[in-house]
């Protein structure tokens, strides 16, 4: 089946609260992630009780064989602060890119690689070497350091078609303003053969952790996130984007109908995050 013709997800897209359409919806994400930037570090490690970093080194070693690829491309979509672009360079040999549509947020990417340090990301024009972003897209590039970073929508990454041998995304995909797009643009990027990870939160429903992820979700965690960044709204929007966010089985649907094959999930941590794979 081609992309086109995939089946409907039920939830068109993250809808931040007021959010009036699609790219309304899209600004207020940017919005959201670039105020809280400063402390979505410390947040990340603190909320999850560290468990992002095991999270990341599991996607790590899933995906080594492409990752031990000198020649490999990957794409690390939704980047962030670079945490798992940064994770997946440390885990291979392949060349490693990052993309966000934040600026604040590629900032500190740029910070934590440590032969950028002191460098500022700029606002457009540069590109990189390989893969080849047209011009006028906004590429931060370090040439020999850890990884290359663009700041880009994911929706209209760019980035020529079949470039990638893997495409990542951690707790990002979840936050695109139309998934149905969000995952034909994933699948133009790759080459064939190529393979996609997409890691996201997803509602537990077992008898006991089931209410005890959902009470520390809804109650706990929005609280002290919102204490600690200054940003209420925006811990207020992570768990409800969860509970819109579609099932790990629906997603998967949505992938295999779109013309990903081999599509599987993972479930981790009493089926509180799910790593989803495919391959293009």
């Amino acid at each position: 089946m081609s992309p086109l013709n995939s089946p409907r997800i039920s939830v068109p897209g993250a809808r931040p609260a007021g959010a009036r359409d699609e790219a309304d919806a899209a600004r207020r994400v940017r919005e959201m992630f670039s105020r809280i930037a400063p402390r979505y570090d410390l947040l990340n490690h603190l909320l999850s009780f560290q468990l992002d970093r095991l999270w990341r080194r599991r996607v790590v070693r899933r995906f080594h064989h492409i990752l031990s690829r000198p020649e490999a491309h990957i794409l690390d979509l939704c980047c962030g602060t670079g945490d798992l672009t940064l994770a997946l360079k440390r885990g291979g040999r392949a060349r490693v890119f990052g993309s966000d549509f934040a600026h604040p947020m590629l900032v500190r990417a740029l910070q934590k690689s440590t032969c950028e340090a002191g460098k500022r990301l700029p606002k457009g024009g540069s590109r990189s070497a390989a893969p080849t972003a047209p011009s006028g897209s906004a590429l931060a590039v370090g040439v020999g350091c850890p990884s290359d970073y663009a700041e880009a929508d994911a929706l209209q990454l760019p980035f020529p078609d079949a470039s990638f041998d893997l495409v990542t995304a951690a707790f990002g995909f979840r936050n695109l303003a139309n998934y149905q797009r969000g995952l034909r643009e994933i699948y133009r990027v790759l080459r064939p053969g190529g393979e996609v990870g997409i890691l996201e939160f997803t509602e537990p429903h077992g008898a006991l952790f089931g209410p005890l992820f959902r009470f520390y979700f809804t109650r706990i965690l929005p609280r002290l996130g919102g204490a600690i960044s200054g940003n209420a709204a925006a811990y207020s929007y992570l768990p409800s984007s969860v509970e819109s966010f579609p099932p790990p089985e629906e997603l998967a649907a949505a992938m295999s109908g779109g013309g990903f094959a081999d599509v599987r999930f993972e479930l981790w941590t009493g089926g509180s995050v799910a790593l989803h794979i495919a391959r293009r």
